[in-house]
């Protein structure tokens, strides 16, 4: 586990320097908004949708440079819906990852335009692709929008909203966190394979992975809500059942969440079988999401 840690501060170290490129300030009057931009992605993230996307794309005996325009704008559209999440008219969070959220430090209407301004520069950032693989850029292009957009991420915070206070079923906050949370986890992996030159076979492999991975990382998020350390989390802790909101917790019990945890990575990693020993990274990567403390 320790070496798994270790590899992952490199590529986050290695994301990093591509993010800070992309996002650089500019010496003109609307610099604020530069700041806020890079204020909250630089925020100390765990950078796991780049970080799928590229090991799935030399998984799949790719280039990770012809992936890396593309993990970039996902980390901006991941950091963009978080911002938004924040707001008053959303989650109403002060703290994120330790530090006052976008809209504590800049105001709200800052806080907005950063949100839209990381979404629109991931989509300038991706349509500047000029590698090898145009026809596949494109295709990886939409990808992300989909998955970002009404039938992905933005469909699940709005089935989220919808809920709150409702009981509902564990198949439905299921489709929920697969939208929400597992959508744009779902297109880190599937670009990364589609990219890296995957056939169908291996995409629909990866696509599986994926669904799978999405799913037990939102269940320990739920459980880590009630059992985490706040320091470790960089949030308070109790959250969710403070704003009655439905989780694997809440639906089946601390015990019970613990063991689909277990249940839904297990069959991620079985999902890569196909790939042998190419796969080791993924399989340790989702042994350490399911074992961690943040």
């Amino acid at each position: 586990m320790n070496n798994i840690k270790e590899l992952l501060k490199e590529q986050i170290k290695f994301t990093d320097g591509y993010l800070d490129k992309y996002l650089a300030e500019k010496d003109n009057p609307q610099n604020i908004i530069y700041k806020a931009m890079r204020y909250s992605v630089f925020a100390g993230g765990k950078r796991l949708r780049p970080i799928l996307m590229m090991n799935t794309c030399k998984m799949c005996g790719g280039d990770v440079n012809e992936v890396i325009p593309f993990a970039c704008a996902l980390e901006m559209i991941h950091t963009y819906s978080l911002i938004h999440d924040d707001l008053p008219a959303m989650d109403n969070d002060d703290l994120r990852r330790g530090m006052p959220t976008s809209h504590i430090k800049f105001g709200e209407a800052t806080a907005i335009l950063a949100g839209d301004a990381l979404l629109n520069k991931a989509f300038e950032v991706v349509s500047q692709y000029n590698g090898n693989n145009p026809q596949r850029a494109i295709k990886a292009m939409n990808m992300l929008a989909v998955s970002s957009g009404t039938e992905g991420m933005i469909g699940g915070q709005i089935v989220d909203m919808e809920s709150e206070g409702k009981d509902i079923t564990l198949d439905e906050l299921k489709y929920l966190h697969l939208n929400k949370t597992g959508a744009i986890i779902r297109s880190a992996c599937t670009v990364g394979a589609l990219m890296g030159g995957a056939s169908d076979g291996e995409i629909k492999a990866v696509d599986e992975f994926a669904q799978n991975l999405g799913v037990a990382f939102q269940i320990q998020d739920d459980i880590l809500d009630v059992t985490g350390d706040e320091k470790e989390l960089g949030k308070p802790i109790g959250s969710d059942a403070e704003e009655n909101k439905n989780t694997y917790v809440k639906l089946v019990g601390l015990e019970k969440s613990k063991e689909l945890a277990k249940e839904y990575s297990e069959k991620a990693k079985k999902s890569l079988e196909m790939f042998g020993e190419k796969a080791e990274f993924l399989i340790n990567l989702t042994d350490y999401l399911i074992d961690r403390k943040f």
